[in-house]
């Protein structure tokens, strides 16, 4: 066809004569516009000189109409393709751009360029392709990196040769390791799953379903089925205090003057040492009184007034053979390895007949000391080391081998130098443990609770992991699987947990009676399904900060939680008086209810439930520290002990001997309203 721009048109029906004359008035046409067209344009479309738009800036006309137009003209104006779609119509096309339409294209690139706030140009959008192409390519190959290293740390794993360290930074070795560990342990979540329509819970969230999907609930509060109507009860203004506190106050406030506690039952001497606690009276003079003689049972919630001189003098001559229960928490100051030498641990067994040490904030026991305690001591059960911040994992190792058959509570609350893994081995050895307290321990992660369960669980009775915030769903479903006689659990503060956690512990933890969620994101029918399901024994109950606890959970609460003690509902604003009323008419043993920043309240339930011994916390402005210990009588040394009981009186007056058939009493700490004799298994 020649180096010549014209449109050609071939029509095999036409006759040889017709092509002819088409070909004359071809060449004609040809001939005129080569006249007026460059001499070689070789097919390509002509390079427009556009300065005038873009200045200084060479354009290929074809790139930026496919820029502004979106037009890919390279494929638009391929002759060739052009010809193989038309050969089914028997027509050829062959075409090139013509002058009207370079000018037309240039009439838009014009309106596009003043339609642009800065001229854009070919380079700009090559180099914003480019950096994409890097940043995908980048992505890619790190992604295929990660894979490789995840494919060598599972092998390593799986044969239990794997070093975290070689593949992941210090900070997060731990943390890739737990988060392996569940993928690996949690890899059937779907059937588990599928299994929960037949459990206790799983029946109780389809009915909590059924019942909201028809709308029983009405939207102003509860619905008719469940009204609650404030009654009108006259109450007294103050209750009088029992003759009793009024001595227990007049003694606190005059202790200097006390001269002796002899024959004073352990009983009054923990409730005179409280009351002086909390008013930051308790000196030298009331510990030596505590100390004198051979005591039984020391406590104090506050030694931070006693020096190191005071505490060498009271307790370097007090005769420690018959002392069972010490508690001196707070004793920052006077805990030292060199005052622990010469008083509470001047010889291997100064301290043979004890069972109880609280050391609660001792931030100046080091390992040395407790190793000091650990020999003097040979029939601990229960040792409290809450924030003693220089104990590190060495020293709980070296507490944990000494007491492999004994020790059956520990508290490490907040001992940041602990690390868990570490101490893991030997906390597993721990045969009889049944209080776990680490609460603020940050490398508590799933993998620790996992094992320690499954080594320890079968005797586990109370578990303390708030603020652990690594800690998820996985591993409450172990504590489930494997702590059947569980009796308490604290999971506050933990923002990793879901629903899941609440299925596991209803159907694997059917005994529990004191439980903790507060500031978690729990939805109301998971919670109230576990109430329907499990919560019949609750004595103590905190739902503190949960945004989601609404209806559901009060309908629930005033239904199954008939032996509940105390409630804390402090910040659930989901509930209005119509909820809290129930609640509190229902339960009738409620004693205590915590209602701080629940400002929605009115007077409504304030003045028209009808529970005469509910003391209602955090709605006006009095003081609250006389309301923190009335649930928390001091009892026994362990807070779960065994008793085997002597004789039993029976309704008729007739002892009967259970000699023969041996009976266990497993019961919480508070015993003062038995009425039958008993002994400890040991004795």
């Amino acid at each position: 066809m020649g180096d010549v721009g014209f449109f050609k048109k071939t029509d095999s029906r036409e006759s040889a004569e017709n092509l002819g004359e088409n070909e004359e008035e071809t060449a004609v046409f040809s001939t005129q516009q080569q006249e007026d067209a460059p001499a070689d344009l070789n097919l390509q479309p002509e390079r427009v000189n556009l300065d005038h738009l873009f200045p200084g800036i060479p354009t290929d006309f074809t790139q930026l109409r496919s820029v502004y137009m979106g037009v890919d003209l390279s494929e638009k104006r391929n002759p060739d393709a052009e010809i193989a779609s038309s050969s089914s119509r028997k027509r050829k096309f062959s075409f090139t751009l013509t002058p009207e339409e370079i000018q037309e294209d240039m009439d838009m690139i014009r309106i596009a360029g003043e339609k642009q706030a800065e001229p854009q140009h070919i380079g700009f959008f090559r180099r914003i392709e480019d950096e994409v192409a890097l940043r995908e390519r980048l992505e890619r190959e790190k992604a295929e990196r990660q894979h490789e290293i995840a494919k060598q740390f599972a092998l390593e794993y799986a044969c239990g040769q794997v070093d975290p360290r070689r593949y992941f930074s210090k900070s997060s070795a731990k943390k890739a390791a737990a988060a392996l560990k569940s993928v690996i342990i949690d890899d059937d979540n779907d059937d588990d799953d599928k299994e929960q329509s037949g459990t206790p819970f799983g029946m109780a969230m389809e009915m909590i379903r059924t019942r909201n999907s028809r709308k029983k609930f009405a939207s102003n509060g509860l619905g008719v089925e469940f009204k609650w109507v404030p009654k009108n009860v006259k109450r007294s203004g103050c209750e009088a205090p029992s003759l009793l506190d009024l001595s227990m106050r007049g003694l606190a406030k005059n202790a200097d003057a006390i001269v002796s506690l002899n024959h004073v039952p352990d009983m009054l001497r923990h409730k005179l040492s409280r009351l002086l606690c909390d008013s930051r009276k308790m000196d030298a003079h009331f510990l030596q009184l505590l100390a004198s003689g051979s005591p039984t049972e020391i406590r104090i919630n506050d030694c931070s007034q006693v020096t190191e001189d005071e505490f060498t003098k009271i307790f370097g001559c007090c005769d420690t053979n018959n002392l069972t229960v010490l508690q001196l928490d707070l004793c920052g100051s006077c805990m030292p390895y060199y005052i622990l030498q010469d008083t509470l641990a001047r010889s291997s067994k100064s301290l043979p007949a004890l069972v109880t040490l609280s050391l609660d904030g001792a931030h100046r026991l080091s390992d040395e000391g407790l190793n000091m305690l650990a020999l003097s001591a040979p029939a601990l059960q229960s040792i409290n080391l809450s924030q003693c911040s220089l104990l590190t994992s060495a020293g709980i190792n070296n507490l944990a081998n000494c007491f492999e058959s004994t020790l059956r509570e520990l508290y490490l609350d907040e001992c940041h130098n602990i690390e868990a893994m570490v101490v893991l081995p030997a906390l597993k050895k721990l045969k009889c443990l049944e209080v776990l307290s680490m609460a603020g321990i940050p490398t508590v992660c799933d993998d620790f609770v996992i094992q320690m369960v499954e080594a320890c669980g079968k005797n586990m009775k109370e578990l303390v992991f708030p603020n652990c915030l690594e800690l998820t769903d996985v591993s409450i479903k172990y504590v489930g699987k494997n702590c059947s006689k569980l009796c308490a659990i604290d999971l506050s503060y933990l923002s990793k947990l879901t629903d899941k956690t609440m299925r596991y512990l209803a159907n694997g933890c059917r005994s529990i009676n004191r439980l903790k969620l507060s500031r978690n994101s729990l939805s109301d029918e998971a919670i109230a399904a576990f109430l329907e399901a499990s919560g019949s024994d609750l004595t103590e109950l905190s739902l503190n900060n949960i945004p989601l606890v609404g209806l559901n959970t009060a309908l629930a609460l005033s239904k199954c939680s008939r032996k509940l003690l105390s409630l804390d509902l402090s910040w659930c604003r989901n509930l209005n008086d119509e909820a809290l009323g129930l609640i509190v008419d229902s339960c009738l043993s409620l004693k205590q209810l915590k209602l701080f920043g629940c400002t929605q309240l009115t007077d409504v339930f304030l003045k028209g439930h009808s529970n005469p011994q509910v003391q209602i916390i955090g709605q006006e402005l009095r003081t609250v520290s006389k309301f923190l210990n009335v649930l928390k009588p001091q009892g026994p040394p362990l807070r779960f002990i065994r008793f085997r009981v002597k004789f039993i009186i029976s309704p008729a007056n007739q002892i009967l001997d259970p000699s023969r058939n041996r009976i266990d009493l497993q019961i919480p700490l508070l015993l003062s309203n038995l009425l039958v004799p008993v002994i400890p298994e040991d004795g």
